[in-house]
């Protein structure tokens, strides 16, 4: 395939957002078919194991490791033999299948404490769910070995239970290992905390739900293609009914406001850009002068940014689909979510090959997919 970003770095980002998870497997086989593998996987939640399955296997066997985990942890929801119909009746069994996983757990991923979380008084791993199951499945599926040793880089982000910060585990700082993804993904109340290092870790979406900031200001001022799916869409239509509101209160909640945070990543860059050309303007003696070379470098404008394009994909939800959607684990809605991944990322891609290579050193570029009987936004 035709690369009109040039010969820079390759990153993806994943957002979490539970059984639309599928979504990104789908995403990710439209990348490895036109020969686009990443250099750098960032997750949270499902983003992370998502990622890590990626990272921690051979290009060759990646989109098979991928669909080996999404069967695995849909094999025993119940998928009605007329859920591919879109509408009312679908809703309620996409509703239906929800409610049994959360009753009866899922295979290889969590499976519900009996007894113990309803019990009065302080529990050692206070939670619905026990995810041991999961830390199983992850060392069978991923080489964490190649993951630390080999050459695509790995991050994921979870939040400290006492401090309340934002924490990335990234495999250019430290080894990891299964409990770093478990981590990025332990969503309470269901799952339980983390522990790593003496802190505890919760799922990084309570603070930010996308690791775009930390790839974006961590390039080290490479070029860069960044491809970043989301799983949540932050427009959408008013709510009319109850059943709606809950649906766009998630949306909105777990988007993470990434559109916002990437005219804020570009705004900075812009700003950089300027001061570096307003710096040079400067007398000589001016420019020379020592506070002048601390605010540069205070304001991050004492080396030129590198070149980002953004390849936005959004998960754009059918009406059939509620505000369970993201624990709906049946075997018919991950096959959905996975073809919607597929076709979105791969006309986005064509839509990337069209677009010119920029001109000018140091640009960020946006392109954000909508869809694909619809004009795609270039910023």
């Amino acid at each position: 395939m035709h690369d009109p970003t040039g010969s820079g770095l390759t990153a993806l980002v994943l957002q979490g957002g539970g059984a639309l998870g599928a979504y990104q497997g789908g995403a990710y086989e439209a990348l490895a078919l036109a020969g686009r593998e990443p250099d750098w996987l960032a997750g949270i939640s499902i983003g992370a194991i998502n990622s890590a399955l990626i990272a921690g296997n051979p290009p060759e066997r990646r989109v098979a490791r991928l669909r080996e985990f999404w069967e695995r942890v849909t094999a025993h929801v119940p998928s009605p033999a007329w859920a591919g119909v879109d509408g009312p009746l679908r809703a309620w069994a996409n509703d239906w299948a929800a409610a049994w996983g959360a009753a009866f757990g899922l295979p290889n991923f969590f499976q519900p404490r009996l007894g113990g979380p309803w019990w009065p008084g302080a529990a050692a791993a206070p939670s619905l769910y026990d995810t041991a199951p999961l830390r199983e499945t992850l060392l069978e599926l991923v080489d964490f070995d190649r993951i630390n040793d080999g050459p695509t880089r790995l991050s994921v982000g979870a939040v400290d239970v006492q401090s309340g910060n934002f924490a990335y585990f990234d495999s250019q700082k430290r080894r990891l290992g299964p409990e770093h993804v478990m981590a990025s993904g332990a969503l309470p109340p269901g799952f339980p905390a983390v522990a790593i290092d003496g802190r505890d870790y919760w799922d990084g979406g309570l603070v930010s739900n996308t690791p775009l900031r930390h790839v974006a200001e961590n390039l080290d001022g490479r070029e860069a293609t960044i491809f970043q799916v989301d799983l949540f869409s932050a427009r959408g239509a008013t709510p009319r009914t109850l059943a709606e509101v809950a649906d766009r209160e998630k949306d909105i909640r777990y988007s993470s406001r990434t559109r916002a945070l990437t005219d804020m990543l570009r705004e900075r860059h812009e700003m950089r850009r300027s001061l570096r050309e307003l710096a040079a303007r400067l007398p000589g003696a001016k420019r020379a002068d020592a506070r002048v070379e601390e605010l540069l470098r205070k304001l991050g404008a004492d080396a030129p940014d590198p070149t980002i394009t953004l390849v936005h994909v959004i998960h754009r939800h059918k009406g059939s689909e509620t505000q369970s959607r993201d624990y709906e684990f049946s075997r018919a809605s991950m096959q959905e979510h996975w073809d919607a991944g597929l076709g979105d990322m791969a006309h986005s891609l064509r839509s990337l090959t069209r677009a010119a290579h920029p001109a000018e050193p140091g640009a960020f570029r946006v392109f954000d997919y909508t869809a694909p009987n619809q004009k795609d936004s270039t910023r």
